[in-house]
């Protein structure tokens, strides 16, 4: 019968640097979220992803020394694309949703993260886990309201984002762990540069028709950049480094599952910017559910991972 095995210090170690990327990074997710969701007026999602990956992949490829292909390489480029589409789905809706809902939607991605854990690489579980991701998941529905007029449907959008997140993790740990944290970030950038382009392409053969004026941050043609669109390029640009690079490190540490956890941070840290940004106040059901996801942390906190069940062979 398979028994318990205490954590090293050669897991502990990696595993405390991986919850501090990843709370760096979801750091800076928040923030970028938040020029992006400024910038929907001013410039298309597209505009933004082809100008700020000409900055990014050129820095990512001096950093990688020009190497490009790895073994493995199309678990590489499927975990791009998963994270292109979680893009996607996050930066679609930010014009028309506030970063707290966005946030909490989206922070489903800790249980399939944990459910796939368990699937796809075997991790052991506890019940303390399952327990505190229960609590956390608890905390994001009574943000999201699901029950209520203030509802939206919109708001299921960020979690197809989370399930494509939650896929992002597993291969970077399972698949892409031989990988430096570099590459991988230069091919999701590189992916992003090739999806903006080519839709661009397709949006300017399309013209200005009904849907994309109605909602042209996402179907509309690119406009005029003025120099205060080339800063916020800038610093999206520099965010982007830090949050690709920050995003695959994190989760080649052990145990997932405990770094998703974390990610929950992300919550709090959308709240704060869009105070910043937009003067959004999170009302008193949104604090309530923010206390939720904070008591989830905290029992993972305090909570030893296992490591990861012996596979037996048929």
């Amino acid at each position: 019968m398979p028994h318990s095995i205490s954590v090293s210090k050669q897991t502990v170690i990696p595993l405390a640097i991986g919850i501090a990327t990843i709370l760096a990074t979801v750091f800076a997710m928040a923030l970028a979220d938040a020029f992006v969701k400024k910038s929907s007026s001013d410039m298309t999602l597209w505009q933004i992803y082809v100008l700020r990956s000409v900055i990014v992949v050129p820095i990512l490829f001096s950093i990688t020394k020009r190497k490009v292909y790895v073994a493995g390489f199309g678990w590489v480029f499927l975990r791009s694309i998963a994270l292109a589409l979680m893009y996607l789905s996050i930066y679609g809706v930010l014009p028309v949703l506030d970063l707290s809902v966005i946030a909490a939607a989206l922070y489903t991605a800790p249980l399939f993260i944990t459910g796939l854990s368990a699937f796809v690489m075997k991790e052991r579980i506890t019940s303390r886990h399952w327990i505190a991701i229960l609590i956390g998941f608890a905390g994001v529905l009574i943000i999201v309201k699901p029950t209520t007029s203030d509802f939206s449907l919109l708001a299921l959008v960020p979690v197809f984002a989370a399930f494509m997140y939650a896929i992002a993790a597993i291969l970077t740990r399972a698949k892409c762990s031989h990988v430096s944290a570099p590459i991988l970030a230069l091919w999701l950038n590189m992916t992003l540069f090739t999806v903006g382009s080519v839709v661009s392409l397709l949006m300017s053969f399309i013209g200005d028709v009904f849907w994309s004026v109605n909602y042209p941050f996402l179907l509309g043609a690119w406009s005029f950049m003025t120099a205060q669109n080339w800063q916020v390029i800038g610093i999206l640009a520099v965010l982007m480094v830090g949050i690709s690079i920050g995003l695959a490190k994190a989760y080649q540490s052990p145990h997932p599952q405990v770094i998703a956890t974390f990610d929950y941070a992300f919550l709090i840290f959308a709240g704060f910017w869009g105070y910043v940004f937009f003067g959004e106040i999170p009302d008193a059901t949104t604090l309530v559910g923010m206390v939720f996801i904070a008591c989830a942390g905290i029992i993972v906190l305090f909570t030893r991972p296992l490591d990861r069940a012996p596979v037996i062979a048929p």
